[in-house]
């Protein structure tokens, strides 16, 4: 009886743990889109309840790698357990992190508010959709321990890498014929590049899932030669603040 009480004990901890991870990936989903869709409607009041609502995020976080610290330390798991728990706990970080890089690109909605619509800002929805189903694909792998579900995701992250190129190539292009939008296209490329990192992030969530699903790396994912790379936004300043 006692046995099967500890198990069970257990069992409810690992619950807790993926409960707080799917608040917390729900959390940052939701910023995300808000935090598009304020940027296209020029909305500050949504944009500084986006920033505002970061918190929560962090707050959850700390709960969790509280709960996991709780968890190892009285439970001492071993083997496919041990990895979840630990990959729960990096995944929280993960998933913290992508909460930053959305109420980064709510940060930057204000200075957006007087420009005029600029053309390629139109591609940014879609790029943006693309991104929280990466988000959304490698959480709930990461719920159903699902190996070959997290392979896919990592695959689709080339979708959103065309969208960060194809938004670079058609800002670059605008700002050379509208001189006058430099500033506010740069702050869009800013908020393409806060996307496209998202969805590395992602990745790295379906990495851990593999992981702790298989006990084994998953396999380097070959990268063809990105014309845009060099000119990718300083990391210091895409991931904001």
């Amino acid at each position: 009886m006692a046995t099967a009480h500890t198990v069970k004990a257990f069992d409810d901890d690992l619950a807790e743990l993926r409960a707080l991870v799917a608040e917390m990936g729900g959390l940052a989903e939701d910023a995300i889109d808000g935090a598009v869709t304020a940027l296209t409607r020029r909305d500050i009041e949504a944009a500084t309840r986006i920033v505002e609502g970061d918190a929560r995020i962090d707050a959850l976080e700390a709960e969790l790698e509280r709960r996991a610290i709780r968890l190892i330390a009285l439970r001492s798991p071993l083997a496919d357990d041990l990895r979840e728990v630990i990959a729960a706990l990096k995944i929280a970080g993960v998933v913290e992190r992508i909460g930053d890089y959305a109420k980064n690109i709510a940060k930057r909605i204000p200075l957006l508010v007087e420009t005029r619509s600029i053309e390629p800002l139109g591609i940014l929805p879609s790029m943006a959709r693309a991104t929280v189903e990466m988000v959304h694909a490698a959480l709930d792998a990461f719920a159903a321990r699902d190996a070959q579900a997290a392979v896919r995701v990592c695959a689709s992250d080339r979708t959103v890498d065309d969208f960060y190129n194809s938004l670079f190539r058609a800002l670059l292009t605008y700002m050379m014929e509208n001189p006058h939008t430099i500033t506010a296209s740069a702050h869009l490329l800013f908020v393409a590049k806060n996307l496209e990192r998202i969805g590395d992030h992602a990745t790295n969530v379906a990495e851990m899932v593999y992981y702790a699903a298989t006990g084994e790396q998953m396999a380097e994912r070959p990268r063809g030669f990105d014309l845009y790379t060099p000119y990718a936004l300083p990391t210091p300043f895409a991931a904001g603040e």
